[in-house]
């Protein structure tokens, strides 16, 4: 890639990040080619999710039907479906494909199930989750992420996707238990109301540690005592309380 293409990409990015999200999910007033992001997302799905190992067919069938470009600020909209994160605003990120097709994928969800998702973002994966599971519970720290998200959502018909704005450490006790539980964003920790809110025979995925040095693991809830493994080494924005301490 050409120096000058390596410039126009990272200004286009800047700028994205500090405009925030008000505007640069701005409606995009040309004709709409949904042909190329069809495109697009078949070979998202084919090269960086399948090839790679995943293989749940509720997996594939949702990453090929979320439409990933509508969660992505419109200023870089057009590196919706690359192999690779992108700004939201906010000091936020959209997690790349692979992560959210493998947080998805080690839940094991089905219709009958209602999960809790701590860190909505641009709501791209409660899109994902809404299309695997019956009932979706998002939670987001920041409200102008959080009110985005929701409109977005309601905009593609996510009625099973509800989004609440609050500190996703205390989780969603008024609604729990939960099936399932996925956290994107990283404490140095597991939230024990987290824990405390499974259900019986649920999972949890989630980042655990400080920044340069996480772990994604899973936790099953097994007769009342968490049971853990380590997955992959990953990098996520740390978990924030209201005042933007890290936990």
């Amino acid at each position: 890639m050409s120096t000058r293409k390596n410039r126009a990409i990272l200004t286009v990015l800047l700028t994205a990040i500090l405009l925030g999200p008000s505007s640069i999910f701005a409606t995009d007033k040309a004709p709409v080619d949904n042909r190329r992001w069809e495109s697009q997302r078949k070979q998202m799905v084919a090269f960086q999710i399948r090839a790679r190992g995943i293989r749940h067919p509720d997996v594939l069938r949702a990453m090929h039907s979320v439409p990933r470009h509508r969660f992505v600020p419109y200023r870089v909209r057009q590196m919706a479906y690359q192999d690779s994160p992108l700004p939201i605003g906010e000091g936020q990120t959209i997690s790349q494909p692979y992560i959210v097709a493998l947080m998805s994928a080690v839940l094991e969800l089905d219709r009958s199930q209602k999960v809790l998702e701590i860190g909505t973002g641009s709501g791209y994966q409660a899109a994902v989750l809404g299309e695997m599971a019956g009932q979706v519970y998002s939670m987001e720290i920041i409200p102008t992420l959080g009110r985005t998200a929701k409109k977005v959502l309601r905009d593609l018909g996510y009625d099973n996707v509800h989004v609440r704005i609050g500190d996703g450490y205390q989780g969603w006790p008024e609604k729990a238990p939960f099936d399932a539980i996925i956290v994107t964003c990283a404490p140095t920790h597991v939230p024990r109301p987290l824990q405390d809110q499974l259900a019986e025979g649920g999972r949890l995925v989630i980042p655990v540690g400080p920044a340069g040095n996480q772990e994604l693991v899973l936790l099953k809830k097994v007769k009342g005592k968490i049971q853990q493994q380590k997955i992959i080494p990953v990098r996520f924005v740390p978990m924030v309380d209201i005042k933007g301490r890290t936990y």
